[in-house]
């Protein structure tokens, strides 16, 4: 393709989305007024479907495709920092780091408690304030607090890098999995299909404590993966200085 030719695509392209920029400006509400006409809809969207967190209804349910194109950005984005991070796999893990006593017990302390307060992140996601990417980014760093207890050999007894690669792959693949089972009945990919049940109640909202747990695997499978490339180069690297 030519450099003429390629100019003429990036015209009309750019002139296509000028014009619905330029559309979509014109026929915004007003600023400061009073009249929101999509904060209705979508909170009118939530309260149908008994979802009490307006943000989990807009993530899982309204704009459910946007989610897993999002999903799916996070695992190349991850499996390609870890191929770029490879290296160092056969060294042998370097000495524990030197951590005060009031440290280490202060880690074997909120261990525990930072495990509950992830999944109960993700559990939630459809009642209250947080979700999969939230709750799956807790629950991936708390694994890590093992690494001030014991080092990065401790760390890489409780937590085997396979298993979460695979992790990821299961969480991706169920959000998937949902959005076509949905698409099989005729609603369409991603449709809230299930049913909504008792607002308040863990079981309510359809879908979205599926996909919400679904997107919170992938993530903290993700951060998993993606703390032991850098925690694999860093402490490589500090060997070698020493």
């Amino acid at each position: 393709m030519s450099r003429r030719l390629r100019l003429w695509l990036f015209a009309v392209g750019a002139a296509g989305v000028a014009v619905l920029f330029l559309a979509a400006v014109l026929r915004m509400p007003e600023f400061g007024g009073v009249v929101h006409p999509l904060r209705a809809a979508v909170l009118d969207a939530a309260a149908a479907h008994r979802t009490p967190n307006v943000v989990s209804a807009v993530n899982y349910d309204q704009r459910a495709i946007d989610t897993f194109g999002e999903e799916t950005l996070l695992l190349t984005a991850v499996v390609g920092a870890a191929a770029l991070l490879r290296g160092g796999d056969d060294a042998p893990p370097p000495r524990p780091p030197r951590t005060m006593e009031a440290v280490r017990a202060v880690a074997y302390l909120v261990l525990p408690v930072t495990l509950l307060l992830g999944l109960a992140t993700v559990v939630h996601g459809a009642l209250t304030p947080g979700g999969g990417f939230q709750g799956g980014i807790v629950l991936g760093t708390a694994v890590h607090l093992v690494y001030l207890v014991g080092g990065r050999a401790a760390l890489d007894r409780v937590r085997p890098v396979t298993v979460y690669v695979a992790g990821e792959a299961v969480g991706t693949a169920a959000f998937a999995a949902t959005g076509l089972a949905a698409a099989a009945t005729g609603a369409g990919l991603l449709a809230n299909v299930l049913p909504f049940g008792t607002a308040g109640s863990v079981l309510s909202a359809g879908t979205v404590p599926l996909l919400s747990a679904a997107v919170g695997i992938e993530v903290a499978s993700g951060v998993v993966v993606l703390l032991a490339g850098f925690l694999r180069q860093g402490t490589a690297g500090d060997e070698a200085a020493g």
